[in-house]
């Protein structure tokens, strides 16, 4: 083998440091392992990125080996470690899959490739790119589970040195983190790491927010350190006394979870329950129970919030008991009670249970058992589009879950919004295809039915019955969607040819595109080439059976027209999407957003908007869609630009639309005494809470008033606005931003 004597010490003090941690990190775990392959590794690896600086100055080995760090905390075999120190030398240097295999074996080799694959791709669109990146992913996972671990590490060291890179490299990258990365550790059950990578990600997007929420969190967990500490060595000394061992710590909920839930479910930080949380780890499960009964004599526990994950794990294999209590000081806690060992599933996920003196584990039983739904969700998704494929990824990933049972006692896990069609298409697409009913708990229910935990779900079929298109509107897994649109490309061509082709007309004609504009032999051939089609029936039938909607279709028909020059966005356009607003439908963020389920929804703080008010959608670069008032000046100004015309949605407000929104309110006033007092009590006599309230004199006997009230619509705010204008020395009041 080749020698570098390169002494890293005399290079560089801080990176010998770091080695000497990697190698600490190794010994305590793996004391037999061979150490001198790993300095090896490391001389080699130093010396193919020698004299390349990262972004902020430092060598670039640095990354590689703060990978390699990362996969010490997770005990990883010695293979995966070097393959870490080695995972970009095939990428970045001139040293091949061979060389690799020479120096370290082919093991490492393979490990070092597979990582490279994932970043070598040539896409024709965004989509496309992160649909095969997803889907090289999932077949690397199949291969061998290190991969994705070594990638998701690279992906979680490059988060934490963000900073060096120019804005909108890191709102790109922290977009992926989150819609990829975090979600593929919380499937694989790396919570610790998808903690960080979502809290790392949500700092670049969203860093008004992040902030915030971080001032508030530093400012309770002072004021609640006490309260934190007494409620622990309460529980200590009642286990203690029972005679059993037990580590107990506190913590505050990571940002990314807060940040999710104030915007996702319109709460504030004060509606926010497991707000604190408690963690118990002992020895044995039994000991779990006994500590749940302790916690419940100690606190009073709130009714519907206790969660048994250790006799029902989650699909990633994460066990505990949660019980949300209530402490003496009125204060809301959430207790997790676990082992040790359930504890550093909980961590670290699938890597926990590595067996780094085995070597290769993958053709382990029980490791195939685990991946399951990777093999599972490659099938699905064979002829997915490429943003089907994403949308329903990420629903899926993020997806709390719910439990139910067969009418034989077998466990069935499903997303926490799925109903009995998800559940018949889980057992097996037959029964799915032959369904016509359900029962639950024995009693005949609609389909669109919520399952709930604890549900024992009953199907009933007929052998010559199939699906309905309707159900396609209905069902909320991925599996139950692609195998029902299977069966209707499989059984109904014709039907669904004939079916395509009014759809995409009606398409065309609603967005003023002609058929005389695409019917050229040097442009409908490319076309058809862009969305992936041989021929026009081939579209027709896959709109039809549901592979791909009309009115994608027919948006990438009018993105490659325009690409082409044959098609100029003018004015007509703008008046087309401002005005061809969608029926309102139910949605749990209060507001439709066209042809988008499941994304995040966040009301912008420059116009404010409230039900009542026309809206827009726009889609942003950082993090979801971003709800406006239709006259913000932000909107109007943007419009200018042909260029953001493809980011602005429709967008409606729900029918369904409940709960309370913030609008922000100025005040203009001549100043004297009692005058706070006089608005505040005029907002408690219309029961409309105020979220802030600020008063400041201007001088010259002027006084300026600004709050933001939680009104449930227009019509509320116009009877608040109008309730302020009579107050005395009220001069006017105008809405504004939060």
């Amino acid at each position: 083998m080749e020698r570098y004597t390169t002494n890293i010490k005399e290079v560089d003090e801080k990176l010998y440091k770091r080695y000497n941690l990697l190698v600490d990190n190794i010994r305590a775990y793996n004391p037999m392992a061979n150490f001198k392959k790993l300095e090896d590794t490391f001389q080699f690896a130093a010396h193919a990125h020698d004299n390349v600086l990262r972004k902020d100055g430092s060598p670039y080995i640095t990354h590689p080996l703060e990978v390699a760090i990362i996969m010490t905390d997770m005990a990883m075999d010695l293979d995966s470690i070097i393959a870490a120190l080695l995972h970009d030398t095939i990428e970045d240097t001139g040293y091949t899959h061979e060389d690799i295999a020479v120096r370290f074996g082919s093991t490492v080799a393979d490990l070092v490739e597979g990582v490279t694959k994932l970043t070598r791709m040539p896409y024709a669109s965004k989509e496309e790119h992160q649909m095969e990146n997803l889907r090289k992913m999932f077949m690397a996972m199949a291969k061998d589970i290190r991969v994705l671990i070594i990638k998701i590490c690279d992906r979680l060291h490059n988060q934490r040195t963000m900073e060096y890179h120019a804005d909108a490299k890191r709102r790109e990258k922290s977009l992926e983190t989150m819609q990829v990365y975090a979600p593929l550790a919380h499937r694989l059950g790396m919570s610790k790491l998808k903690i960080e990578l979502e809290d790392l990600a949500l700092k670049n997007l969203d860093p008004v927010a992040y902030r915030e929420i971080q001032d508030e969190l530093s400012m309770r967990l002072a004021d609640q350190a006490d309260f934190l500490e007494q409620v622990c060595g309460n529980i200590e000394a009642r286990i203690t006394e029972a005679g059993i061992e037990a580590h107990i710590e506190s913590r505050i909920k990571q940002i990314y979870s807060i940040y999710r839930k104030m915007y996702s479910q319109h709460k504030t930080i004060f509606e926010i329950y497991d707000l604190y949380a408690v963690r118990v780890i002992v020895d044995e499960p039994v000991d779990c129970y006994n500590v749940l009964g302790f916690i419940h004599d100690l606190y009073r526990p709130m009714p519907g919030r206790f969660k048994d994950y250790i006799s029902t794990p989650k699909p990633n294999m994460y066990q505990s008991l949660h019980t949300t209590v209530i402490g003496r000081e009125g204060v809301p806690f959430e207790v997790q009670i676990r082992t040790w060992d359930m504890h550093h599933t909980a961590e670290y996920g699938i890597a926990a249970h590595w067996k780094y003196k085995q070597g290769v584990v993958g053709t382990e039983v029980a490791l195939e058992e685990r991946l399951k739904w990777v093999r599972l969700l490659l099938e699905s998704q064979q002829d997915a589009d490429a943003e089907e494929f994403i949308k329903s990824l990420r629903m899926e990933m993020f997806a709390d879950e719910v439990f139910v049972f067969t009418p034989l006692g077998d466990v069935i896990n499903l997303p926490a919004s799925a109903n009995p069609i998800d559940f018949a298409y889980a057992i097996h697409s037959a029964v799915g295809n032959r369904m016509t009913g359900a029962k639950i708990n024995g009693r005949i229910v609609p389909l669109e039915y919520t399952l709930q935990n604890g549900d024992t779900v009953e199907i009933l079929s007929q052998g010559s019955h199939g699906p309905n298109r309707d159900w396609l509107k209905i069902v909320r897994t991925s599996e139950a969607r692609n195998k029902i649109k299977q069966w209707f490309k499989r059984e109904r061509r014709e039907e669904n040819i004939h079916q395509g082709r009014a759809d995409f007309e009606a398409e065309m004609k609603r967005s003023g595109i002609s058929w005389a504009t695409i019917q050229h032999d040097d442009i409908l051939p490319q076309l058809l080439r862009k969305l992936s089609f041989a021929s026009l029936e081939d579209m027709y039938g896959a709109i039809g059976y549901g592979g791909i909607t009309a009115l994608r279709a027919v948006n990438r028909v009018r993105d490659e027209l325009i690409r082409m020059n044959r098609l100029t966005p003018d004015k007509q356009s703008v008046e087309k999407l401002m005005s061809n607003m969608r029926k309102p439908q139910i949605s749990s963020s209060g507001v439709v957003i066209e042809d988008l389920e499941n994304c995040m929804v966040k009301f912008s703080r420059c116009c404010a908007p409230v039900p009542g008010d026309p809206i827009v959608g726009f889609v942003t670069k950082g993090y979801g869609i971003s709800v406006h008032r239709r006259d913000c000046p932000n909107v109007v100004e943007s419009l200018k630009d042909t260029k953001e015309l493809g980011r602005w949605v429709n967008a409606n407000w729900a029918v369904d639309g409940k709960g309370t929104y913030p609008s922000g309110l100025r005040m203009s006033c001549m100043d004297r005494d009692g005058l706070a007092v006089d608005v505040a009590m005029a907002m408690s006599m219309l029961k409309v809470p105020m979220q802030t309230f600020s008063a400041r004199v201007l001088g010259d006997g002027m006084t300026l008033i600004t709050m933001v009230a939680m009104v449930r619509d227009l019509e509320q705010l116009e009877m608040v606005v109008n309730k302020l204008r009579r107050i005395n020395s009220v001069l006017e009041v105008t809405r504004h931003g939060n």
